[in-house]
């Protein structure tokens, strides 16, 4: 048996766990980290793939229609092929651990591990974030109204109607019900405001737009999510998840990608005699085209509402929920492309090439 300890029992450890299964050379051990913040509830969005259907059939709710919109116009998509799902946190971590549990994972405390030299160590703690890294912060709010205050049949994945001084800012919302929904404020920027600024967001969201002030937050959820490349573990450990390339740069989308990455894993030890194989599971062309979107909302952040509901408008359901989930063909990147103001763009990419070449001067000089 080949030993591999996995470091972290968050989505990425916990999603390989369950795999054990479909490993059965291998003998898995998930080391729980010292120091690890306590695990809190998030809700985790994603469109139905193949390879998803454990995830599907746990989801909380899904939506086969959902909206962006600007202040000045909105653009509704749906899919039946790939609707968009909402799924808890804690139901699918709890999924996984049994799953792992009845497939022979160990579970230890990192004060207790002793590592086999020749094991694989797998590490899916967050990377370090660098200073100047493009995130998207967020608080939602889980909230319990009267009747009739949501449409059940539609997701918000964007609405760009909130205060856009700080930056690019837009409210999302998951409604459960006609009376229950998850509401989140979220920005993309390099600096994070004072949680009154989402909070403000969310209560002016809802009153101006759901006709609401009372209701009743029943959870709160707080996250931050890089969008960019952060560097990979390295030495003896290989990283997983977020810390193994997984996350998409232009989105923050994560969950689904962890379980593609995880899946490529398992067929790489398939074909090898001793260690599994984790890569990024983006193509490169698809990380090329991310890097691009990212400097582009970097240097205008004013564009971002524009770029976005371009994109809802020029693409069909299907279209736009394969390439926010990285299976696009190039007939899709290609219309994305041509979707795209393009002298913003050119600008962008003109502009970070012209900066490298001086940086290069610079050092050489």
């Amino acid at each position: 048996m080949h030993a591999i300890y996995i470091i972290g029992d968050g989505c990425a450890g916990l999603s390989l766990a369950a795999r054990a299964g479909d490993l059965p050379d291998h003998q898995l051990t998930l080391v729980i980290p010292e120091g690890a913040p306590p695990s809190q509830e998030h809700i985790w969005g994603f469109w139905r793939l193949p390879g998803l259907d454990e995830a599907v059939s746990l989801a909380h709710q899904a939506w086969a229609t959902w909206r962006v919109v600007t202040e000045d116009t909105s653009a509704e998509l749906a899919s039946v092929n790939h609707p968009y799902h909402a799924l808890y946190r804690s139901q699918w971590e709890a999924y996984c651990r049994k799953r792992a549990e009845k497939a022979g994972v160990q579970f230890i405390e990192q004060r207790e591990a002793i590592v086999d030299p020749k094991a694989q160590i797998l590490d899916s703690r967050p990377s370090t974030i660098p200073n100047g890294q493009l995130m998207q912060h967020f608080i939602g709010w889980e909230i319990s109204a009267e009747g009739g205050t949501f449409d059940p049949s539609i997701a918000t994945l964007m609405d760009f109607r909130c205060d856009q001084s700080r930056g690019i800012h837009f409210i999302y919302v998951l409604p459960f019900s006609e009376s229950e929904a998850l509401v989140e404020s979220t920005m993309f920027s390099c600096k994070r405001e004072p949680d009154d600024f989402f909070e403000t967001a969310i209560s002016t969201y809802l009153q101006e737009h759901h006709g609401q002030h009372d209701y009743t937050v029943t959870r709160v959820e707080k996250g931050a999510i890089p969008m960019g490349h952060l560097r990979r573990s390295s030495g003896p450990a290989v990283g997983l998840g977020g810390n193994g390339g997984a996350i998409k740069p232009s989105s923050g989308y994560a969950f689904a990608f962890i379980k593609k990455q995880i899946a490529t894993a398992i067929k790489s030890a398939k074909k090898r005699t001793h260690r599994i194989k984790i890569r990024p599971p983006h193509k490169s062309i698809d990380l090329w085209m991310d890097d691009v979107f990212v400097n582009v909302m970097k240097d205008w952040p004013d564009a971002a509402p524009n770029l976005f509901i371009r994109m809802a408008r020029g693409l069909d359901g299907d279209e736009f929920a394969l390439f926010l989930s990285g299976e696009a063909t190039w007939p899709l990147r290609l219309k994305v492309i041509f979707i795209m103001p393009k002298w913003i763009f050119i600008r962008s990419f003109t502009r970070r090439i012209f900066g490298r070449y001086t940086a290069r001067l610079k050092s050489s000089a």
